[in-house]
C-alpha cells in the first residue's frame, strides 16, 4: 500500500471531477466532500487489492458511486422550492416560516472544477453538466437511475463499463438510461443556451443587475427580467413567477432601502451569480445569500438566491464584508 503522500500524488488529478460527480448524484457540495473523503479513504485502504484491471479513474469512480449511494439510501430528494408547488399569489402577504429541516438543494462554485484551461470544450462540458436546472431534474431520479444517466449521458460512459460498476447487466443499465431521460424530460426545463461568462452584453446585464440590487432600484431591476421570470430562496419555501410578481415582492420585502445589500461576483454551476451581505443595525454587512442566475437573451431568467450563509466558506468568503469591498 502506498504512503499517504504517494496516494495523494496518485488520485489528485481525479479530485475535483469525483467532487462533481459526488455532487450530481448528491445534490449538495457539503455532501459531496464528505463522500469524496470517503472515498479517498476507502481507496487507500484498498489500494493493495487494485490490480489494474481498469484505470485508477474508473476504479475511483466505482468507489465514489458506491459511497453515493450508501449515503442516498433512505434519504429525500433535495429539492428547490418551485419543485415543491405552486408560486405565491400575493408578494404582499406575509412570507411562510422557513423550512431549514429540509435538505435543500445546494450551488456548487465553479472555483472547483479544475477543467483544464488547455482545453476549451472540457470547460465548457464540465460547465454545462453542472447547471443548476440539470443538476435540480436529476433529484427526482431514483438513486440507480440517477448513477446511470450520469455515467451514461454526463460522462459519457459505455453501457457495459456503467453496468460493470454497478454490478449488474448492460441490459438493466439500458433499461434504467431510457427511464431516467422519459422522467428527465418530464421534469426538466427547455435546453437553455449555454454562453461564456465573459459575454460582454451578458457582463453589461449583470453589472446592470447588481446595481440595481445594491441602489433598490426595483423598477431597473424588474426591468432586467424575463417575463416569465422566476425568484426562489432555500430555505423560504413560497417562490415567486412572473416578471411584475417577482418585481413586488422585492419592492415589498427585500429592497427597502438603497445600502442594505452589497454585491460580489461568483460563478455557480458554471452559471453567473453573486454573493450578497446583508447590513446589520451596526452597520456591519453579513453573509446572506449566494445568488445564481440564469440568463435568457438580454434578460434574467431565474434568480435562485440560496439564503444560507454556510455556504459562503464553500465559495472562499468572508462572513462579515470588509469596508471598501467593491465587485
Amino acid at each position: 500500500m502506498p504512503g499517504s503522500e504517494d496516494f495523494a500524488r496518485l488520485t489528485d488529478p481525479f479530485r475535483a471531477e469525483l467532487l462533481a460527480h459526488c455532487y450530481r448524484m448528491l445534490g449538495s457540495v457539503h455532501d459531496a466532500e464528505d463522500q469524496l473523503q470517503e472515498t479517498l479513504i476507502r481507496a487507500w485502504r484498498s489500494y493493495g487489492g487494485f490490480r489494474g484491471e481498469s484505470s485508477l479513474r474508473t476504479w475511483l469512480y466505482r468507489i465514489a458511486t458506491n459511497a453515493c449511494l450508501r449515503a442516498l439510501q433512505n434519504r429525500a430528494r433535495r429539492p428547490l422550492p418551485s419543485g415543491l408547488g405552486a408560486p405565491g399569489a400575493d408578494a404582499a402577504t406575509p412570507l411562510p416560516a422557513e423550512r431549514p429541516e429540509v435538505p435543500w438543494l445546494e450551488p456548487f462554485p465553479d472555483a472547483l472544477l479544475r477543467a483544464s484551461p488547455d482545453d476549451p470544450a472540457s470547460v465548457v462540458t464540465s460547465r454545462t453538466s453542472m447547471r443548476l436546472a440539470l443538476v435540480a431534474a436529476l433529484q427526482y431520479l431514483a438513486p440507480r437511475q440517477r448513477a446511470v444517466l450520469i455515467l451514461r449521458d454526463v460522462l459519457g460512459w459505455r453501457a457495459v463499463e456503467a453496468a460493470e460498476l454497478l454490478g449488474t447487466s448492460t441490459t438493466a443499465v439500458n433499461s434504467a438510461l431510457q427511464r431516467a431521460r422519459a422522467q428527465l424530460h418530464k421534469v426538466a426545463p427547455a435546453e437553455e443556451e449555454m454562453r461564456e461568462p465573459a459575454d460582454p452584453d451578458d457582463r453589461a446585464l449583470l453589472d446592470r443587475y447588481a446595481t440595481a440590487f445594491e441602489t433598490a432600484d426595483v423598477d431597473a431591476l424588474t426591468r432586467l427580467l424575463r417575463e416569465d421570470a422566476v425568484l426562489e430562496m432555500p430555505p423560504q419555501p413560497v417562490w415567486f413567477a412572473g416578471r411584475e410578481r417577482v418585481g413586488c415582492f422585492l419592492r415589498a420585502k427585500v429592497l427597502s432601502e438603497p445600502g442594505r445589500f452589497r454585491l460580489t461576483a461568483v460563478a455557480a454551476n458554471g452559471q453567473p451569480g453573486f454573493a450578497a451581505w446583508e447590513r446589520g443595525p451596526d452597520g456591519v454587512y453579513r453573509a446572506h445569500g449566494i445568488q445564481v442566475l440564469t440568463l435568457a437573451g438580454p434578460a434574467v431568467a431565474r434568480i435562485a438566491s440560496f439564503n444560507e450563509p454556510g455556504l459562503f466558506p464553500v465559495f472562499g468568503l468572508p462572513a462579515e464584508l470588509p469596508a471598501g469591498l467593491v465587485r
